[in-house]
């Protein structure tokens, strides 16, 4: 039974981490801007995630492991848009 309960609080901390980043990833894409985000915020989110995944392949964890790719993974998208979107405003300013 406890087990259970495990994987039901893993499961859940999988969809709510994965899913707390999808209005931000969605409000980029739609507006192929990031300006208001920091870079700062988004490298330490990444570095964060990246330890996180190390960890998580040490223990022997996937569920950890998953969570952490796929919100580096939409914070790198994210972070891609906010400088691509920098690059181009300062383009413009030339």
């Amino acid at each position: 039974m406890q087990d259970l309960w495990i994987g039901i609080l893993g499961t859940a901390g999988t969809i709510l981490s994965t899913f707390s980043l999808m209005p931000q990833v969605l409000r980029t894409w739609r507006t192929r801007s990031a300006n208001d985000i920091s870079a700062a915020w988004l490298v330490a989110a990444m570095v964060s995630m990246a330890v996180w995944v190390g960890y998580g392949s040490l223990i022997n964890a996937p569920a950890l492991v998953l969570v952490n790719v796929l919100c580096f993974v939409q914070c790198a998208y994210i972070l891609f848009i906010k400088l691509r979107s920098e690059r181009r405003l300062i383009a413009r300013r030339s």
